[in-house]
């Protein structure tokens, strides 16, 4: 086995190297010979630096004699499989790129020249139908050297596949780096490893649907009898939604999980952690994640327009039986953007994503104050002040994220709640539009400006404010939080997190208050004279009434008693 430092030009028929790097190597081995063969290169093992990515570490494998030539494959930290490449000619080179880390890599990488259409019996092949049995070549005898088998296991729609080796003898190693079976749940070899196994062992595999794929790979020493394996299927229960929801406020996170979900993936409470495993569910009816928004090792992301939380629920697997239950995470998202939270839960499972979405928003408030301590909030409403009285205004974001910083870009004022046509500027694109407004620098979740109570009030009984604010990560020095008053050239460029506007009022004169209390005082005082003249009008009938009937009685006497007189004096005589 050579130990190349870095890079060689090799020209045997096969050969097996052990390469060891460390940072910022940039290796390239290239594989040529004139033989008229096909090269098969495998990388049995390889060990890059934690958390590394392809973009800063990896082997890229070229078709043909230099690294112009034509991509064949990329293997990196985070490939899921055993990467064996075969070249077109009788050419191949590899790259190898490692990044500034302080970290021993080390690789053990195989090649040989062959001969593609020799065949090799019993090696391979399509394998169908509920169960089924097979062997390594020449089985219970040694198997051949640089042999490369692949078998397709399909069963029934529905169904999951188990395998068992019944007897298992391949050349023992402690990281499989010669000879080897590896199991793929799927159709490919290039992803979904389930597992690679050597030695005297006697694995069970399962897969998670009706499709497997078993490989065997040897070099060329040590040969022993290989193995001989059966699989049998299993109908798979029957479809379980993701019963899962997620909501977001302006300072929580919640995730709730029904536990038939979780069972119904081979877990339960006891399986899951988030990014932070210090934070633990509450199990009731089902498991209840909800934990403040800055975290749980909750991420941020500030992308320009928007700002997203993301934590993810791990599920790890237990037991002897490998799977790929291992893989399975639930990745939750909150993220802020334009007067609205887009939520959304992605289970993914087997590289398959399901997610569920909703809507939620930050909670912002706009105040009164009665000074510029900001310190007593002006409860009343409506909010009656004088002509060119000094008004305190502060906007409040709650949230319990403190990296975050408010901007009042706009207020306008309208006598209509519905800020129709009729508006007047007081602050425009955080530039101050009336000559008595005075803002406030940032402070964390509060703007604050201050202005006097304008002519508006004079025409119109009644006004409102509307502002339009934004909210930025705290964390960005260039923010457009922090950018102050903007032009509207300038202003297509800027950037902010989320945006909203909120609404206080209405704000009315005292003088309408001081015309509203008059009124009510002359009300009361006609309440109060009402009855008096009521009672003067009573006695006031009754005696023109005493009066009338006083000059009817003296008129009867009168004319009672100038009859009378007449009778007496006025006899006529009459002839004899």
């Amino acid at each position: 086995v050579g130990v190349p430092r870095c890079g060689a030009s090799l020209h045997e028929l096969n050969k097996a190297l052990r390469i060891e790097l460390n940072a910022n190597a940039n290796c390239v081995w290239q594989i040529q010979r004139n033989a008229n063969q096909t090269i098969r290169l495998i990388f049995s093992y390889f060990k890059f630096a934690p958390s590394s990515s392809c973009k800063t570490e990896s082997i890229t494998i070229y078709d043909g004699p230099s690294t112009k030539s034509p991509v064949l494959g990329q293997v990196c930290n985070d490939t899921d499989a055993v990467p064996v490449l075969q070249s077109s000619s009788d050419s191949l080179t590899f790259l190898i790129t490692t990044n500034s880390v302080a970290f021993t890599r080390n690789f053990f990488v195989f090649y040989y020249f062959f001969s593609p259409e020799k065949k090799v019996e019993n090696c391979g092949g399509q394998l169908t139908g509920p169960n089924g049995t097979f062997t390594s070549p020449n089985y219970p005898k040694p198997y051949p050297e640089f042999t490369y088998c692949v078998w397709h296991i399909q069963t029934a729609k529905n169904s999951k596949i188990n395998l068992r080796f019944q007897d298992f003898f391949l050349e023992l190693d402690q990281n499989c780096q010669f000879d080897f079976t590896a199991v793929y749940d799927g159709l490919t070899t290039n992803t979904g490893l389930i597992g690679k196994v050597c030695g005297r062992a006697q694995p069970t595999l399962e897969s998670s649907s009706n499709v497997m794929t078993v490989v065997l790979s040897t070099d060329y020493a040590n040969s022993y009898r290989g193995f001989s394996a059966q699989y049998t299927s299993t109908p798979l229960p029957g479809p379980v939604e993701p019963n899962t929801f997620l909501t977001c406020s302006s300072d929580r996170m919640k995730i709730v999980l029904s536990k038939s979900y979780l069972a119904s993936l081979g877990y339960n409470e006891t399986h899951l952690q988030l990014n932070d495993p210090s934070c633990h569910p509450v199990v009731t009816g089902s498991v209840i994640f909800s934990f403040p928004l800055a975290s749980c090792g909750t991420t941020k992301k500030d992308d320009g327009q928007s700002i997203t939380y993301t934590n993810i629920i791990s599920l790890s697997a237990t037991g002897g039986i490998i799977t790929r239950q291992k893989s399975i995470q639930i990745i939750a998202k909150c993220k802020m953007e334009n007067n609205s939270t887009v939520e959304a839960i992605y289970i993914t499972k087997n590289n398959i994503i399901q997610n569920t979405t909703s809507v939620g928003r930050y909670n912002v408030s706009i105040s009164f104050y009665d000074s510029d301590s900001f310190s007593k909030p002006v409860l009343q409403s409506p909010y009656y002040v004088d002509l060119n009285q000094t008004l305190f205004a502060q906007v409040s974001l709650h949230s319990s994220d403190p990296n975050l910083l408010v901007f009042v870009d706009t207020c306008i004022a309208s006598p209509q709640l519905d800020f129709g046509s009729l508006t007047y500027d007081l602050i425009r694109s955080g530039c101050n539009k009336d000559d008595t407004v005075v803002t406030y620098p940032p402070l964390e979740h509060y703007g604050r400006f201050k202005f006097n109570a304008f002519r508006f009030l004079q025409s119109f009984p009644s006004v409102y404010l509307q502002c339009d604010i934004l909210i930025c990560d705290s964390n960005n020095a260039n923010s457009r939080c922090t950018e102050g008053c903007i032009s509207r050239q300038k202003r297509a460029i800027s950037s902010y997190m989320w945006k909203t506007n909120t609404v206080v009022g209405p704000i009315r004169l005292k003088r309408d208050l001081r015309s509203a209390d008059h009124s009510e005082s002359l009300a009361k005082a006609d309440a109060e004279e009402t009855p008096n003249l009521q009672q003067y009008s009573f006695y006031t009938l009754s005696f023109v009434v005493l009066i009338s009937n006083i000059i009817i009685v003296v008129a009867v006497i009168l004319k009672y008693h100038i009859k009378c007189q007449a009778g007496y004096g006025y006899q006529k005589i009459q002839s004899s």
